[in-house]
């Protein structure tokens, strides 16, 4: 007969939704806890930002979502689908291809009305500790604080799901300490009007230099573009022509930032110096478990880009029974691919898939670092899924004797990122066009 246990999954949006689902199908007792009023975790809009906009003031108030109301999904809607409940079952508003962040949230509502989800959340209830019982046989209390209000409950398993885009990481530039401009991390920005050139005293920001060429910063320099007098974006690249970008009048590539200093200057590796009002930080997060102790048997790096030792991303080797994470991988499949990672750790719950033994499975996690430093790949990707996304996924489906992913939404993945090399990322979504949608399974 299958293990039923007592599960607590932390986090309500996509990754916490499936995963309390895929749990409960195993039989597995189930309670979500969701710090917010409502689920959708980083697709929910919040136009509030944080106090400090560099978010490092540690006693600030903490604004989760890192949404700007600008955002599109980097994905088409078929990608962003769970394999049995497609973005099409919701009654989803304008049909794009890469859905707006508001009809993300209205499909992941659907989603978990639809499978009953709601009734396992708690809201305003935050985790504030996650610690192993002591000669407890692996279990963990949970601590968690709702309206002033503590508790403290007794689980056999943790499943964390608490997303990495929130806590920011920012670039450290030479001389920033005596630039005397503005600086804020993308995860405040919002909206592009207070980049508008205009004479009041918090919104004179005029020349804007943004540091990332991610997608985000691809979207927030075009954003801010439509109303700052200049743009300047800023890639890690040391080989990059200053150039203009986009077909944009007032929008400039550059490469890496050399140094700043106090007269206000930003000089480019490129040797190009302007003039700057303020630099925005498109420069990512960092992973943050702020309420896990696990005696340093699980940690995150000091720079925050990775969690370990993860075997496969999601098993701790010496807390595998016990503790998982879904969602931890970037630049992935997320929805498809934690839905997998979720039904991978029910059935290893339930017993009906077994893990390598420990040491197997710290062997593998020293072996994966090694071929990245081999590889000459920065520790910041660790958790990258892309370009092995597809051999991840159907590794995964293989524990559990499932089919690979659908050969179909394999070409559509690869047909993106051909289209994105051709045109440009800030072209992509409105030029792409795939001919075999109706392979498609979902």
């Amino acid at each position: 007969m299958a293990e039923s246990r007592r599960v607590a999954v932390i986090g309500a949006g996509p990754s916490g939704l499936v995963t309390a689902r895929e749990l409960q199908r195993e039989g597995h007792r189930v309670v979500v806890f969701e710090k917010s009023n409502q689920l959708g975790g980083l697709w929910v809009y919040n136009p509030r930002v944080e106090t400090d906009l560099l978010s490092l003031d540690l006693n600030r108030e903490i604004i989760h979502s890192s949404l700007y109301k600008s955002l599109r999904t980097n994905l088409p809607r078929q990608l962003m689908s769970f394999s049995d409940y497609s973005f099409d079952c919701a009654e989803n508003g304008n049909r794009l291809n890469f859905p707006e962040h508001e009809e993300v949230l209205k499909f992941l509502n659907e989603f978990a009305n639809h499978f009953a989800i709601n009734d396992l959340i708690r809201f305003n209830t935050e985790v504030v500790r996650v610690a192993l019982v002591e000669f407890g046989g692996n279990r963990w209390i949970v601590e968690s604080k709702s309206e002033e209000l503590s508790s403290e409950e007794v689980f056999d398993s943790v499943v964390i799901c608490t997303g990495h885009y929130t806590v920011p990481r920012v670039a450290n530039i030479p001389g920033i300490k005596n630039w005397p401009g503005k600086q804020i991390h993308s995860h405040n920005y919002r909206v592009p009007e207070p980049f508008k050139d205009q004479a009041r005293p918090l919104y004179t920001f005029s020349i804007v230099v943004v540091i990332g060429d991610g997608p985000s910063g691809l979207d927030i320099c075009r954003d801010i573009a439509t109303v700052a007098k200049q743009v300047h974006l800023s890639t890690r690249s040391s080989e990059i022509v200053v150039s203009k970008l986009d077909n944009y009048e007032n929008l400039w590539n550059h490469s890496k930032i050399d140094h700043v200093d106090e007269s206000g200057e930003v000089t480019f590796l490129d040797g190009s110096t302007i003039h700057a009002d303020i630099i925005l930080h498109c420069t990512g997060y960092k992973y943050d478990f702020p309420f896990l102790e696990t005696n340093g048997i699980v940690s995150v790096d000091d720079e925050g880009c990775a969690v370990g030792p993860l075997y496969k991303h999601v098993f701790p080797p010496k807390l595998s029974l016990c503790l998982s994470f879904v969602g931890i991988p970037s630049q992935g499949i997320i929805f498809l691919g934690s839905e997998l990672q979720a039904k991978w750790i029910a059935q290893v719950l339930s017993g009906k898939v077994l893990l390598p033994s420990e040491d197997d499975m710290l062997a593998d996690v020293e072996d994966h670092n090694r071929q990245l430093e081999e590889a000459g790949i920065p520790k910041r990707h660790t958790h990258r899924l892309h370009p092995h996304v597809m051999e991840y996924m159907d590794w995964i489906a293989a524990q559990m004797e499932m089919p690979s992913l659908d050969a179909g939404l394999k070409e559509m993945y690869w047909s993106i990122y051909k289209c994105a090399r051709e045109v440009g990322y800030a072209n992509y979504r409105d030029l792409w066009v795939f001919d075999n949608l109706a392979k498609l399974s979902l």
